[in-house]
């Protein structure tokens, strides 16, 4: 069954699910559809449901209400045979702090009894840029070094699709952009991704499509790129004019310019189309020969659309708190210490 599926055909189908602790509705009837080959993420500020419907795709946690399908299996009665086909790097990860990397990767595929698991070693240290820490201990590795680690271990059964939930919290912008490209690579050796993150610049960036999630819901699903399109809203041009002054009149017949702005020897353009109105911008500027410093052009981003959607600001923090009346426990993977 699963060998019929191709690049962009779905592999998880995920219909009307709904997940309460007590009086907490944690995921409200929610649908998704991920697309075998891509990267697709759950965006959402803490508490939005992200990790409990993670969690439901990957067998942790069994919906109230709904139905799962992931590579043709039902996730929630043939768990036995969708657990092969998926690998999971969860919020919080505990490991044998005195085996080295390559140790850890051994024994991890030892448990999945994959074969060549020395052959695996070197595979996955490579994917994840640790090849020069095979012999590292766990406990000499950086925050960023362990989690690609971690992620490095939920692909040692090849799986079809694989889970990683809030990859790049409390790392440092460095460590989070090394790890998105960790990230790529995996989608592009033929894994589909499904990740968490409360990260906007994070989905925007990596992901192929993202569910904007918020209490529970689903409120916005589609490539960043289309989300922020489908705002129409306005480009910003701003830049210091060092030498001298544009008149306002002249900025307002720029093209695509909504409105202009100029106060002391600031200006400030809102443009439906930012190439045209900084090419113009510029052209105006050499035949007044008036030099202009700090040009920038900023564009609308998912933050934009999700205020558009909520009404409110975005505001994530490191860390999504269980739910009230939550009656499971969050789920990790221990293994304790060497």
């Amino acid at each position: 069954m699963t060998e019929q599926i191709r690049t962009g055909e779905p592999i998880i189908i995920a219909e009307g699910l709904r997940k309460r602790y007590g009086s907490n509705i944690a995921v409200d009837g929610i649908d998704l559809t991920v697309y075998a080959g891509e990267i697709f993420g759950i965006l959402g500020p803490n508490g939005a449901g992200k990790t409990t419907t993670l969690e439901m795709m990957e067998g942790l946690r069994k919906p109230d209400q709904g139905s799962i399908q992931l590579a043709g299996f039902d996730a929630v009665t043939q768990i036995d045979k969708v657990r092969p086909l998926i690998g999971a790097q969860l919020q919080t990860t505990a490991l044998f702090d005195y085996l080295t990397a390559g140790e850890l990767i051994e024994l991890f595929a030892s448990l999945y009894d994959a074969p060549e698991p020395r052959v695996r070693v070197v595979k996955l240290l490579g994917m994840a840029g640790l090849l020069e820490k095979r012999d590292s201990r766990v406990h000499q590795l950086s925050g960023g070094q362990q989690q690609r680690l971690s992620i490095a271990l939920a692909l040692v059964n090849d799986p079809l699709v694989a889970f990683l939930d809030e990859p790049t919290t409390g790392l440092d912008p460095g460590a989070r952009r090394n790890l998105w490209q960790t990230i790529r690579d995996i989608r592009d050796s033929g894994t589909t991704v499904v990740l968490t993150t409360h990260y906007m610049e994070e989905a925007e960036t990596l992901c192929d499509r993202v569910a904007v999630m918020d209490y529970g819901r689903v409120i916005a699903l589609d490539t960043p790129r289309a989300l922020i399109r489908g705002l129409n809203a306005a480009a910003t041009i701003n830049a210091t004019m060092q030498n001298g002054a544009i008149a306002l009149a002249r900025l307002e017949t720029l093209p695509a310019v909504i409105t202009a702005s100029t106060q002391d020897s600031h200006l400030g353009l809102s443009t439906t189309d930012a190439q045209s109105t900084m090419i113009g911008l510029l052209d105006l500027a050499t035949r007044l020969n008036i030099r202009l410093a700090d040009l920038r052009s900023s564009q609308a981003t998912l933050e934009d659309v999700f205020l558009s959607l909520t009404g409110r600001e975005y505001e994530p923090q490191d860390g999504e708190p269980e739910p009230a009346g939550t009656s499971e426990p969050r789920q990790s993977r221990r293994f304790g210490r060497g």
